[in-house]
């Protein structure tokens, strides 16, 4: 099951407030809009795709505690990025220092891109939508993003102003200077 992508301009537009009592009145549904108002629903997972994200969620969030310089997030969280659209990252971190400058307000979606953001490839997911989505992420200011393919058994690393780099078959990944000292174990996640 593919994600479901309602064209709702000219016809309706949401204002944030609007699409924001929208997914809180759908809790169920993991709803996304792009910058251009389309409304996506994603439909759930199987219970691969749902342990391997589990797992990755842990993960950073356990090197987060440790490390203390920021605050790592699943994918229930919302980003309005600065082109307007509206994402959850299946994984992402935002540093203490950007969340202290901006002050949130905790109830509502974060203002920002986050620092680090990942994807983590469903049976389901086109890989060139996620592809998209990744360069979207980077577009905007992520700073580090990878997007990780089961199906291929690679993963793509996006940096600003650099090529994609795919990597085949790698058993970690590094958090590089974004994340210091995160290494991310791949066998139960490419697995």
């Amino acid at each position: 099951m593919t994600a479901l992508i309602l064209n709702l301009s000219p016809t309706i537009e949401l204002t944030d407030e609007q699409f924001f009592q929208l997914c809180q009145n759908n809790r169920d549904l993991r709803l996304e809009r792009t910058a251009e108002g389309e409304l996506i629903i994603m439909p759930p997972t199987g219970w691969e795709s749902g342990n391997r994200n589990s797992r990755l969620t842990q993960r950073l969030g356990n090197w987060a505690d440790a490390d203390g310089t920021g605050l790592a997030f699943d994918s229930s969280t919302g980003f309005k990025l600065p082109n307007g659209a509206n994402r959850s990252p299946d994984a992402s971190w935002v540093s203490q220092e950007r969340l202290e400058a901006l002050n949130p307000d905790p109830d509502k979606f974060l203002p920002l891109a986050p620092d680090f953001a990942v994807e983590l490839r469903s049976a389901s997911d086109s890989l060139k939508t996620v592809q998209q989505k990744m360069q979207e992420y980077i577009d905007n200011g992520v700073r580090l993003g990878w997007l990780i393919d089961p199906q291929n058994q690679q993963v793509e690393i996006y940096r600003p102003g650099r090529d994609i780099e795919i990597l085949r078959s790698p058993t970690s990944l590094s958090g590089e200077d974004v994340l210091p000292g995160f290494i991310l174990d791949l066998a139960q996640i490419l697995g």
